[in-house]
Formats: structure tokens, C-alpha cells, sequence
């Protein structure tokens, strides 16, 4: 066995692995597009997360690849990129994710990702490794994404109540039941724009080091893209309930135009960071845009204690998965 046959089993074996993490995106952030529509009612749980699949492929053909640029040849220096650093941090994601999604907490998937990148980066090079200005950019959106969410969340509130003042509960209900499909859809179009990306970032990165793509340039191959957003697509489709209750139900009771509000302001907020090749937390946004519908209405509307567990996952995510990674960049110096 010669070493191009072995790197190629490697480089397979890698890119399956990056798939999976793909999976596991859609798997545990199904809930971000979808809890909202499921828990006032709207949708029926299986219909919600087809309609997200679907909307989760569909945005290939609407968003470019700024965010894949960034995670790809922003975060860590691609001369540390070898099979041993892609593969600490997938693991690492990997783990914080399955850790997250069996105790029912709305993490970051996208964090869970860099961090990982980090960790394994600096296991192997030390600090240097690290591009200060694409994790720079990362951490403020980790503080502006639920932010911008909670702002807009509330604001699309206010209009949609000073618009309907004189329209009874059940036409208000009636028509929002309504418009959630497509603010619900928006959010899964978000959703599917930002985080496939992260994925193509991966696979774009282990292409280049391995040699089997000189196109660092021109952009990832086609099969890359097809392939991420088929993947995350099919995870959404089998959906991570044990988060859909939290992020509908526990932070704060929903009505189907709260639920636009919140998903609106929410897709609004992914939308700019997109645009901006940002790879933000699809999860700190929705969960900021209902924290802000819910205190429209009144503080006490929303249960900070559940609140409060959720910022703290957030805020472990990075160093936590760093971390994991680390140990698992060790352990591949060992069986890769």
C-alpha cells in the first residue's frame, strides 16, 4: 500500500466525518427553524422539518460561499492545516454536539466548529496558528447575533401590535397562522445558507492541504457544496427533538405571532451576517429573537433560569469543544 492509497483512505475518512458533522448541524439545529411553528400549533412536527429540509437545500442556489471562505482560510493559518488538525476538530464539534443535543441545550454548532479548529490548531503550533481577525469577527458576533435577534425579535413585535391594535385575537391569530410559514421558511433558508458553509469550509480546507483541489482561489468543487447541502438537509429532515421543547416551550410561551416575529427578526439577523461571510449561531440568534418577543410583552414572560443555562452553553461551547479537540488531534498523531 503505497502513501497516495493511504492518503486517499484518509482523506475519504475525513471528509465522511465532515459529513457527519453536517448531519449532526441540521440534526441538532433543527429546532432553531422549526420549534417555533411546532410549538403554537401551526405545523405538525413532520411537516415542520420537511418544510426546513427543503428549505435548508434550496439555499445553495441563493446564497454565495463567503461564509466557507472564512471558516476555510480565515480562522486558523492554512499552513497548520494538515489531516491530524481537521481531524481534532470535527471531533471535537462532534462530541460538544452530542453532548448538547442528549441534555436538551441549544448550543452552537457553528462555535462548536471553530473552537474545535482552535483547540486542534493550537495543540499542534500553539497560538500563532490562529488568524486574530476571522475569530475576532467570530467572538463579536457571538455577543451581536442573539443581540441583533432580541432588537429585531422586539421591534417586529411592536410594529406587528401597533399595526393590528384594533384587530380581534382570533383574526390576528388567523392571519399569522398563516405568515409563520413563511417567516419559518425564511428561517430555514438562514439556517441552511450559513451553516452548510461551515462544512464546505472544511472539506475546501482538507482538499487544498491533500492536494486533490488547486482551486483555493476559485472556490470549492461543486460536489463539495451539492454534497454539504444535501447532508445538513437530511439531518434537519430527522430533527433533534430534545431541543424543539426548550427553544418553543421553556424559554417563553409562544403565539403564532410571536413566532413570526421571532423567526423574522431572526432570519433578518442571519441574512446580514451571511452577507457579511460571518459563521454565526443560528441557535444565539432565534433563541435572542424570542428572549425578545417574550419581554416585549413583560420581563416575567420569559424564564431567565432557562435563559440563563442556554448563555452558559453558549459561553463553554468554544473552550469546551477546544478542548476535545485537542485530545483528539493527539490521539490521530496516533491511529491516522
Amino acid at each position: 500500500m503505497n502513501n497516495l492509497q493511504i492518503s486517499v483512505y484518509v482523506l475519504g475518512f475525513l471528509i465522511a466525518l465532515a459529513l457527519l458533522f453536517d448531519f449532526m448541524n441540521g440534526f441538532h439545529d433543527a429546532a432553531n427553524a422549526i420549534a417555533t411553528v411546532v410549538s403554537t400549533g401551526v405545523l405538525k412536527p413532520q411537516t415542520a422539518v420537511a418544510m426546513a429540509a427543503v428549505c435548508n437545500f434550496v439555499a445553495f442556489w441563493v446564497f454565495g460561499l463567503t461564509v466557507a471562505a472564512t471558516v476555510g482560510k480565515g480562522t486558523i493559518e492554512p499552513s497548520v492545516v494538515d489531516h491530524y488538525v481537521v481531524f481534532g476538530a470535527l471531533v471535537g464539534a462532534i462530541v460538544w454536539n452530542v453532548l448538547t443535543w442528549y441534555y436538551g441545550i441549544p448550543s452552537s454548532s457553528s462555535h462548536a466548529l471553530i473552537g474545535g479548529l482552535v483547540g486542534a490548531a493550537v495543540a499542534k503550533s500553539g497560538t500563532s496558528a490562529l488568524i486574530s481577525s476571522g475569530l475576532i469577527k467570530t467572538i463579536i458576533f457571538i455577543v451581536l447575533s442573539p443581540l441583533l435577534g432580541l432588537i429585531l425579535g422586539s421591534l417586529m413585535m411592536l410594529v406587528v401590535s401597533w399595526i393590528f391594535v384594533r384587530s380581534t385575537p382570533k383574526k390576528i391569530d388567523k392571519w399569522f397562522r398563516r405568515l409563520q410559514l413563511v417567516s419559518a421558511s425564511a428561517y430555514s433558508l438562514a439556517h441552511g445558507g450559513n451553516d452548510a458553509q461551515k462544512t464546505i469550509g472544511i472539506i475546501w480546507m482538507l482538499l487544498i492541504f491533500s492536494g486533490y483541489s488547486n482551486m483555493a482561489d476559485k472556490g470549492p468543487p461543486s460536489w463539495v457544496c451539492i454534497s454539504c447541502y444535501t447532508v445538513i438537509s437530511l439531518g434537519t429532515l430527522f430533527g433533534g427533538w430534545r431541543i424543539v421543547k426548550t427553544m418553543g416551550q421553556k424559554i417563553t410561551k409562544l403565539k403564532p405571532v410571536g413566532g413570526f416575529c421571532a423567526e423574522t427578526g431572526g432570519a433578518m439577523t442571519v441574512f446580514i451576517a451571511t452577507a457579511l461571510g460571518v459563521p454565526v449561531s443560528t441557535t444565539h440568534t432565534i433563541t435572542g429573537a424570542i428572549v425578545g418577543v417574550g419581554s416585549s410583552h413583560k420581563l416575567s414572560a420569559v424564564r431567565w433560569g432557562v435563559a440563563g443555562n442556554i448563555v452558559w452553553a453558549w459561553i463553554l461551547t468554544i473552550p469546551a469543544s477546544a478542548f476535545v479537540a485537542a485530545i483528539a488531534w493527539w490521539a490521530g498523531k496516533h491511529i491516522l
